[in-house]
């Protein structure tokens, strides 16, 4: 049984604003979790969203970058 989360607008917003301010950010799903003091179904929801809207990548070794300095 799946549940379907509800994602703060400002919650996007303030995470996408950070990895902008911080454009060498690369952090792992518990890392990412314990800086913006989420649970971790909220925390996956928070990066899968980021993913899909082009804003993050998701590195091969599970970190999570800024697109536009994942190269």
């Amino acid at each position: 049984m799946t549940s379907e989360l509800t994602l703060s607008p400002a919650l996007l917003q303030r995470i996408k604003r950070d990895y902008e301010e911080q454009p060498n950010l690369r952090l792992t799903p518990p890392q990412a979790q314990r800086l913006w003091g989420l649970d971790g179904p909220t925390c996956g929801a928070v990066l899968t969203a980021l993913v899909d809207a082009g804003v993050l990548q998701r590195t091969p070794d599970g970190r999570f970058v800024c697109r536009s300095s994942a190269a």
